[in-house]
């Protein structure tokens, strides 16, 4: 293949099945009945498409989401034997189609991981639940242990007859239930599968000599591991950086477990961080530096000889081909880009950067669709998991289309239409296309963010569509379009707290975009995602820092991913950020912020009072005097719906945030959906 990385798309050998290139999509959890049967326990049409789709994009490995070999969740791979094998067959052919390779991987779930199966998941020993350390988790006994060892080899043979190339073990990785027997923090048994870490790998090796004895020495097994935990005790994590002491997994020990699994008969090592206690790592949200696992992965390679996959944040074709090329990594791992951008492998080869759809990490319509129950999908791919109900189709009738805004939402309808073949004239009032997201995109860990935009401009110059900025619309702008898409935004919710009229008291919008926060105490008022950015990027570079949040908790925002949200607290906790939650400012004066907090008799974590006393229905009011020279004000948006209001019609779709504000993943999706049956 004629491509700049020569490396990168290079054939590699997983035992004796060869890949066509370096780069492996990464496991991801589909579950919901629309993409996973519940009656033959394989992927439906719709669930292998989803599959099939980043084959046909260039990925040369597929690493199907995790399969249970147990029961505990409703289902697992043996389940239904005969009809697994002749269903699975559409995507392992359909891979094999495309030119890619497969793998299934197989979990022995959550352990103390578990979340709304407590007390039935079970974990090697009696340990505290990781969502609610009040309850503990039950222990396995033996033969459960051989019963699991058993079904991986079972499992492990459906997959090769359904034709498979090959399964991956979940995993000594992330906190799961077999990591938590190799892991000393966690593993408490005191029989041959606890104590020393050869005891703690015992059932590691069972798995794999189970399979191979049952499929044969030459079926790949590949393990996803963690290399190192960055746990800093029971549900904290460590931040990058941080000074710290491991409580799991450390690299002295994780270079022999490493050794180890080779030694036992693994294919290959599918490598990040993290725990579920830090779960930022096995998931990195925009907080984390790009390729943030890469440096601990690169350090296993040099201790084992087969071939080494690494993930997280890793999107960059640039440093994958150079360290492929180094020999310090063998293939490039990528999980929510090629959600994003299911043809991003071929856009590599090609060398179209600029026509990838970024990833933004924000876990919105992955993981948080996942724990809603919801299918996987994707913030900014609205097809994903969809891949042929939503497929953009020529219209019968080509139209002319106006949008009002170039907002991300005015932005997705201008580009579906024009995808679809309509003429696409978009207005935007500013001279600048984003709306708020430019000013969402600004804090320098938003670099995907600000890839997003340049992703969005390109689109709408490479599909012609007529952009005219500085353009405020008026109702008799809009006489002549078959279509109009009203996308015309949110203004930022002001207060009129006495005081609030200081030059000291900026709003969010203006605060990321256009003026630098001076002053080295600074207080923001509103605990939302955007205030608790602002306060993290704010605090990092030195200042001190109070959230004044007026309900029970801050990050309240649908949809927040706990990966995103966790990794969130231990910022504000690690840089020191005061949080006071039901408060309000009462007023600003003299460099001073004047605060009521009610306080209140909340239970504690062991569902007992936390005061001596009851506190009343209203709660006891604490005054408090803060240091602001500065204030951030961000209380949210207010929509601006009114052109929508003087033209409302059939043929007229109010979009975005001028519906209703939100986030990302909605301005896109309503923008989609709506645009493609126009």
């Amino acid at each position: 293949m004629e491509t700049k990385y020569q490396a990168l798309f290079s054939p590699l050998k997983i035992g004796p099945v060869e890949v066509p290139n370096r780069i492996a999509m990464m496991p991801m959890g589909v579950f919901s009945p629309r993409l996973l049967s519940m009656e033959t326990i394989a992927y439906t049409k719709d669930g292998a498409d989803y599959y099939i789709e980043r084959a046909k994009g260039g990925t040369g490995l597929i690493i199907t989401g995790l399969m249970p070999v147990v029961d505990n969740m409703g289902f697992c791979i043996l389940s239904n034997p005969e009809g697994y094998v002749k269903d699975m067959k559409y995507l392992t052919e359909g891979v094999h189609a495309a030119g890619s390779k497969v793998f299934v991987q197989l979990t022995a779930l959550t352990g103390r991981a578990n979340h709304g199966l407590t007390g039935i998941t079970p974990a090697p020993a009696p340990i505290q639940n990781v969502w609610d350390p009040t309850k503990i988790d039950i222990g396995m006994t033996k033969d459960e242990i051989h019963q699991y060892v058993k079904n991986f080899a079972e499992g492990a043979k459906l997959v090769q007859e359904a034709g498979g190339d090959g399964v991956e073990i979940h995993a000594v990785h992330e906190g799961y239930l077999l990591d938590q027997f190799v892991i000393s923090f966690f593993n408490r048994r005191t029989d041959e599968y606890g104590g020393s870490l050869e005891n703690r790998l015992r059932i590691i090796k069972e798995i794999v000599e189970a399979i191979k004895e049952k499929c044969g020495a030459d079926f790949p097994v590949s393990m996803r591991y963690s290399v190192k935990s960055y746990i800093k005790d029971f549900n904290r994590g460590a931040i990058p950086g941080e000074e710290f002491e491991e409580k799991g997994r450390d690299y002295e020990e994780s270079f022999v477990v490493a050794k180890k699994l080779e030694e036992f008969g693994y294919d290959m090592l599918n490598c990040d961080n993290g725990s579920y206690d830090s779960w930022f790592w096995a998931h990195p949200p925009m907080y984390m530096p790009k390729a943030c696992n890469l440096e601990d992965v690169i350090k296993l390679k040099s201790v084992v000889d087969i071939p080494i996959v690494c993930a997280g944040r890793f999107d960059d074709p640039e440093l994958a081909n150079r360290v492929i090329e180094e020999g310090q990594l063998d293939m490039m791992g990528m999980g929510r880009p090629l959600l994003a951008d299911p043809e991003i492998a071929n856009k590599f080869a090609d060398g179209r950067l600029a026509d990838v759809r970024p990833c933004i990490y924000c876990h919105q319509g992955c993981l948080g669709r996942i724990f809603q129950g919801k299918d996987i999908s994707c913030a900014v791919n609205p097809a994903c998991g969809r891949e042929k109900s939503f497929a953009l189709t020529p219209a019968k009738t080509p139209k002319k289309v106006l949008v009002v805004g170039g907002g991300i939402g005015g932005m997705e309808a201008a580009r579906v239409a024009a995808i679809r073949g309509h003429q696409v004239d978009l207005v935007e009032k500013t001279d600048q296309l984003g709306g708020v997201f430019v000013a969402a995109a600004t804090p320098d860990f938003k670099e995907d963010d600000r890839q997003l935009l340049e992703w969005y401009k390109k689109q709408m110059k490479d599909l012609a569509i007529n952009v005219q900025m500085n353009t405020e619309a008026t109702e008799a702008m809009t006489q002549g379009y078959d279509e109009i898409f009203v996308a015309t935004g949110a203004n930022e919710r002001k207060l009129t707290t006495p005081g609030f009229d200081s030059d000291h008291v900026t709003y969010a919008i203006e605060a990321l975009r256009y003026k630098e926060i001076t002053g080295e105490n600074v207080v923001i008022v509103g605990g939302g995602l955007t205030g608790c950015e602002i306060a993290y990027d704010l605090a990092r570079k030195g200042k001190k820092v109070t959230i004044i949040e007026a309900s029970e908790t801050i990050l309240n925002a649908f949809g927040l991913s706990a990966a995103n949200y966790n990794m969130m607290m231990e910022l504000l906790d690690y840089y020191n950020v005061r949080v006071i939650k039901n408060a309000v400012v009462d007023k600003y004066e003299n460099g001073v912020a004047y605060v009521t907090e009610t306080i209140k008799n909340y239970p504690n974590v062991a569902n007992r009072a936390q005061h001596m006393f009851a506190l009343g229905v209203q709660g006891m009011p604490k005054p408090h005097e803060i240091p602001a020279d500065n204030i951030v004000v961000s209380v949210g948006y207010l929509p601006d719906d009114r052109l929508y209001q003087s033209i409302k019609g059939e043929q007229v779709y109010l979009i975005g945030d001028a519906k209703k504000p939100t986030n990302v993943m909605d301005a896109i999706w309503a923008a989609y959906e709506t645009a493609m049956k126009v």
